[in-house]
This record gives C-alpha cells, structure tokens and sequence, in this order.
C-alpha cells in the first residue's frame, strides 16, 4: 500500500518544545515557513499543527503557511469545542479554496481548558457525542447545499457554505483525522472519521486496534469509505544505530533529572496516553526499537515513545506498520528545522 509522510511544525508560544533549539523567534512566521519550505524541499506531504488553549490558532498559521508555500499540506488540528460548525466549515473551505485543495483536519476531542474559551464541563459521553454530531453536520455542510440540521448540540437552518468545496477523485472534501483510544472515541472513528491516528504502540497492539476498529466499522454500519489508519511517531535517526541509542538515552537521562512533578492530570485522565504510559511496565525497548522510557520521564502524545535507530533501522520499523494497513504517518524530533534537514535527506527516500 502507498503511504503520505508528514511532519509536525511547533505551534507554541514557549521556545524550546521537547527539546527544539531555544530562540526568541521560534514561532515567528519567518521561522514556521522555513520549516514548511524545507518538508517541501525533500518532499514531505505536509505536517502537523497541533492545537489547544494556549497555542496560536491553529486555521490561522495554517493560511499564513499555505500563502508562503506552493505544495505544503498543513494538517490543522482543531477542537470543536472551540468553533461552531457552521462558522468552521466556512473558515476550511475558504483556505482549502485559496491553497488549491490543500487542506487537512484533525478533530481533537480530548479535555483542554473548557471554562477559558466559554465551554462548561462535559462528561465522556457527551463530548464524543458532540463530536461525532460535528463532524456529520461538517461533512454535510460541505457536501450538500441548504442544509438543515436539528440535533442535540448544533442547529442550522437552509445553510450553504460558500464556497463550495472542489471535489477531487479520493478527495470529495478536506481528510478528517481523529485520534483516540477510549471505546467513545473508536466508535466515533468507526462510524465518522476518514483516517484514525494512533500513537507509537507496538505492533501488536495496533494490530489489534485496527481489527477492532474495522470490526466496529461493519457493526455500526459504516456507510463512508473504509476508514484509514495513521501513526503520529517521534522517530531519532542517526548515521549509525549506537549513536541512535546513545543519544536517545542521554536525552532521557537529560529529561529525567527537570522531571519533578510527573504527567499532568489531562494526560493521566486520557486512555490513549494511558497506553503509552503503561507500556514501559513491559520494558524500556519494545519490539525492534520501540523506546518507551521517555513517557517514564515527562513525554506526553507523540513524545512519550520513539522509534530510535539508523535511518535503516527507523525505515524497517515504519514499513512493519504499513504492512499492518497504515498508510498515514505524522514523524517528527528535535530540533525540528535540523531534523527535517537530517530524516528528509536520510530517511524518507528509503520509504519511499
């Protein structure tokens, strides 16, 4: 099966995320769009921009980015807690108009600071459902013209968003990708998702997602196309596997000493994380070059595990999940504009 190879670009307002060089002009567009120019260079698909209260809006570095670059594709992470349907499908059709098609979407439905952008507390059920609601109004609303809609969170009357989405053969509108590993949370990929991410597990472990995910797919009676599988990954490249691991583990060594307080209350409260987290009780280096011990020492989401090695190494591992059915994949270390530099030049011609 063919794979897309993206990237993750810092969407943060503190310098130095997990570990990226430290200056003042870490966010600044001049910076962000090296990055963008540079995955362009090496032919990287696009890359991540993640989200939460706190960080720069995430639609708005997105455009910025996608008016300095000719073929970035900025996957946009966005919360629906934090937009109305309607206003959002707006807001991406205008930027997939004006980037020619370029745009992607990740639903993020975890916690984040409700009462600080107006939202109340929800319990799980309720914000998955509000979720999956959103995405069904969303996809309609770009779909279809005139759409009216009465559910238990949204209501639009005779809406049309202009304007109108360009439908491409596999792309009748922007990719939605979903994370998630709660059953809520898999029943909404099943059932509404385009590509489901899941983080660095072993193999086996999402092996097995992915079956349960294809077989709540048939159950719930899935009526959009097969849903798709990605894998969001901190992968540590070097010239040679002992210089991989060497610098992996001082790196850890290095983390473990300003780790103080432990992951915060958000990260226990995830399941997905939870995953991560519990995975270091089977060991520090699952299957070939999984290297769990960062999440022992404060990683949290993508950097609790990695894929360490030579690029050799870090390309077997990657085709092993490909092999498994993921055909999406959201790498990434630090410092970010040195790696992209390092894995572009190294690493992605062997996955290609």
């Amino acid at each position: 099966m063919s794979a897309e190879f993206l990237w993750y670009i810092p969407n943060q307002v503190t310098p130095g995320h997990r570990g990226d060089t430290v200056t003042t002009d870490h966010n600044s567009l001049d910076t962000l769009t090296a990055q963008a120019r540079a995955l362009e260079e090496y032919g990287w698909k696009g890359a991540l921009l993640g989200t939460g209260w706190g960080r720069p809006d995430t639609l708005t570095v997105a455009a910025a980015l996608a008016a300095r670059t000719q073929s970035f594709e900025p996957l946009i992470a966005i919360r629906p807690g934090y937009w109305r349907p309607a206003h959002f499908a707006s807001a991406v059709a205008t930027l997939d108009h004006l980037s020619g098609g370029r745009v992607r979407i990740n639903i993020v439905s975890g916690k984040d600071n409700l009462a600080a952008y107006g939202e109340s507390e929800e319990d799980q059920a309720a914000r998955y459902g509000r979720t999956e609601e959103f995405i069904r109004l969303v996809r309609r609303l770009w779909t279809e013209e005139n759409v009216t809609h009465d559910g238990t969170h949204y209501r639009v009357t005779d809406s049309t968003v202009l304007p109108r989405i360009s439908a491409r053969e596999g792309r009748p509108h922007p990719t939605l990708y979903f994370g998630g590993a709660s059953a809520a949370a898999e029943r909404v990929a099943a059932t509404v998702a385009d590509v489901q991410l899941f983080w660095g597990e072993p193999l086996a472990d999402v092996r097995e997602r992915i079956e349960r995910l294809r077989a709540l797919s048939e159950r719930h009676g899935r009526e959009l196309p097969p849903l798709e599988f990605g894998l969001r990954v901190t992968t540590v490249v070097r010239d040679t596997t002992e210089q991989a691991w060497a610098d992996a583990q001082a790196r850890v060594a290095e983390m473990a000493k300003s780790h103080e307080a432990g992951p915060g209350p958000q990260w226990r409260a995830a399941v997905g994380q939870q995953r991560l987290y519990d995975l270091a009780a089977r060991g520090d280096v699952l299957d070939d070059n999984l290297y769990t011990a960062p999440g022992r020492v404060g990683g949290g989401g993508a950097g609790s595990t990695w894929l360490v090695g030579s690029a050799e190494d870090v390309a077997k591992s990657l085709r092993k999940y490909q092999d498994l059915g993921i055909t999406h994949f959201v790498l990434s270390d630090t410092p970010y504009l040195q790696e992209i530099h390092r894995q572009g030049e190294h690493l992605l011609p062997l996955l290609r």
